[in-house]
Formats: structure tokens, sequence, C-alpha cells
């Protein structure tokens, strides 16, 4: 894991209260993401605008998960530049809600997946390892995506780069933790070849699409196979409390990339309004949302210096999640049960929200962790 001892001088943001300034856009992008995900169900919302379900997967990628994880990953660095990158995202979904053209929004974002790909030179100079150079594809991936969404390109056909940058990230962090049990060279030399592969395969969607998606299909099998294999949430999963939540949720999360890698093997790009809403939610909620319910616990602590103490009733949004997630996919997209679609998208979006209130609750309940040298700044 990145380590977080460092010692602030260059770091013009060691107050929590600054850091969590880069949290607030964030959850506005949250918020006005999951009003458009509303939209896109066909349901009444609280706001109505024809920009929102246009900009929904920018909203939710990148200004609002793409800032946390910018955010971590400028405290791990401890520089002021590096917070341009949560700056420039956050900032870009923000323009993104106004009357400005969407451009504005877009190049801001461009300045922060740019800023976020800078970050990692002076990591990896900290810390050679293959599991730096895996993330910092990732953010390649976002960068790419982002400079192609101002070009014209539409977010459809950016799936591939966008479920790239979280994939490859989280992949990354994974790896980073497998090393700790002296993992074998080659098999990090194995989890670098298959994200090659995904990176080739992402461009291959857009130039060669009946290749591509097989291929980055077969690339997201062969890295959750490694992830379930190599990862300590096979362990930790006969434990209790925080790990065992922890395991519960992470093998949930491989369980649906499982899914999404095994549709776009067998049928290629998904076309169909069904087909598409199966692999997109498939990643980014049951995948990417699961990995973020799973890490809160550790990662706040780690950039706001307050605990995020793990309560039992953690499992209520991180089950319904899941549950309403099934019912989307299954009886929904896959059944072609409309009421299920929208009553699995409304209870998804219940879900989260329900994990953003209980994290907070439990931050301010728990109050604030002493003064002391946080280790770790990775995922765990």
């Amino acid at each position: 894991m990145y380590d977080l001892t460092h010692d602030g001088r260059r770091d013009g943001h060691r107050s929590p209260r600054l850091r969590s300034l880069y949290l607030i856009p964030g959850g506005v992008a949250l918020l006005a993401g999951l009003d458009a995900g509303l939209l896109l169900l066909g349901l009444p919302t609280p706001v109505r605008t024809d920009r929102l379900p246009e900009v929904h997967g920018m909203l939710m990628v990148l200004a609002f998960v793409g800032t946390l994880v910018a955010l971590e990953r400028s405290v791990a660095l401890g520089r002021r530049w590096g917070y341009a990158a949560p700056a420039g995202l956050g900032l870009g979904g923000i323009a993104l809600l106004t009357p400005l053209p969407a451009w504005s929004g877009g190049w801001l974002m461009v300045l922060g997946t740019a800023c976020l790909v800078a970050v990692y030179v002076p990591l990896w100079r900290r810390a050679p390892a293959a599991a730096v150079l895996v993330q910092a594809g990732g953010a390649v991936l976002a960068t790419g995506a982002t400079v192609l969404w101002v070009g014209g390109v539409p977010v459809h056909a950016l799936l591939p780069w966008l479920a790239g940058f979280l994939v490859l990230t989280i992949a990354g962090e994974r790896l980073e933790l497998a090393r700790v049990g002296n993992l074998d060279p080659g098999t990090e030399t194995a989890v670098m070849l298959i994200a090659g592969a995904a990176a080739l395969a992402t461009v291959a969607s857009l130039l060669w699409p009946a290749v591509g998606y097989r291929l980055l299909g077969a690339t997201y099998l062969s890295l959750t196979v490694w992830l379930v294999r190599h990862d300590v949430a096979r362990r930790t999963i006969r434990s209790t409390g925080l790990p065992r939540f922890m395991a519960a949720c992470l093998l949930a999360g491989y369980a649906w990339l499982a899914l999404a890698g095994a549709y776009w093997l067998i049928g290629g790009r998904a076309d169909g309004a069904a087909t598409y809403d199966l692999v997109v939610h498939s990643v980014f909620l049951g995948f990417v949302v699961s990995m973020i319910m799973a890490h809160a616990p550790v990662i706040l602590p780690a950039v706001l210096r307050r605990p995020l103490p793990y309560r039992p009733v953690m499992y209520l949004p991180a089950v319904l999640l899941h549950a309403s997630l099934l019912l989307r996919v299954v009886v929904g997209d896959v059944g072609g049960v409309r009421w299920a679609w929208q009553a699995g998208g409304v209870l998804n979006i219940v879900a989260l929200l329900l994990f953003v209130l209980l994290a907070a609750w439990s931050v301010l309940a728990a109050g604030r962790l002493p003064v002391r040298r946080l280790a770790g700044g990775g995922l765990p």
C-alpha cells in the first residue's frame, strides 16, 4: 500500500477539513447522477433537465468515483499539485450541471484525469511496482475516455474505457495487498500482461468492436480468476467483523465482474437496451460500488483522519445492493419484466444512498482520530 506517513511539509492540504472539501463536488455529482438514473428508468425525479441523462455516466464514473480515487491518490502523494486531479474531476462534474457548454466540464475532467496520470509518476519512483503500473494504466484509460468524449464520442461507446479505469485501479490495489503475502514475481507479471491486454482490447473496442469486446471479456474473466485465487478475501470471509464484511463485498463484486466479462466474451458488444443495462450495472454497481462499500471503513479514515467504525448494519445496504441488482438484471433485463427493471433500479439507488448515510452517521458518531501516523494509503 502507498505510504501516507510522509511528513507533509510539501502538502498544503493536511487539514482533514480542507481535504473534505474535495468530496463536496463528488457528492453533488452522485446526487445528480442518481437523479439522472431515475430519469433513465422513466420515473419521476426531483430535478428534470435534458442534459442529465446524457451526462449520467460521466457524473457517476468520473465526477463521483473518479474524484474519490484521485483524492486518495493525492493524499498518498502528499504534494499540493496532486490535488488538481480531484479538483478537476469534481469541478468538471459541477460544470456539467450548469448551463455552460458540456465541453467546459469535459475539459476540466481531461485536466483532472491527466493530473491523475501525473500523480502516478512520483508514486512509481517512490515504489516501483507492478501494482503502480496497473493503476496508472487505468488513469490513462480515464484520460482517453475524457478526451474522446470531448471530441464527440458517445458515452455508450466509451464504456470499455470508463470500466477499464476503475477495474484496473481496483485490480492494482488488490495486487498491492497480495504482494504483502510474498506473491510470486511471475504472478505479478501475469497481472501486468492481463492489464496490458485489457488496455489493448479497450482501444480495439472502438476500432474493431467485434474483436475488441470479446478480447475485453476474456481479459476481465482472466483478471477475475486471478483476483479470486490470490485475494485474501478467500481467507477473511471465514473471519468476523470488518474483515468478513469486506471479504463478502469483494467476492460478490468479483462475481459481477465475471458476469460482465462472460457476456462480452460470448456476446460481444451489448447493442440492445437490456444487454447494455446488464453489462453497465454489473460493472459499475455490482463490482465498483461493492468495492467502495468494502473499502470505505479504511480509506475514509486514511484520507480524512476520522474513523469510520465497522457496524453490522453496513450489511443492510450491501445486501440490498446485490439483491436489487439481481432483480434488475435477471428479472428485468433478461426476463424483460419492466416493473422489475424499474424496481431494481430504484432499490439500487436506495442501497447506495443508505450506505452513504450510514457512513456519514458512523463518522460523526465516532468523532475524530487521534493525531498519529497512518500506515497504508491504498485499498486494504
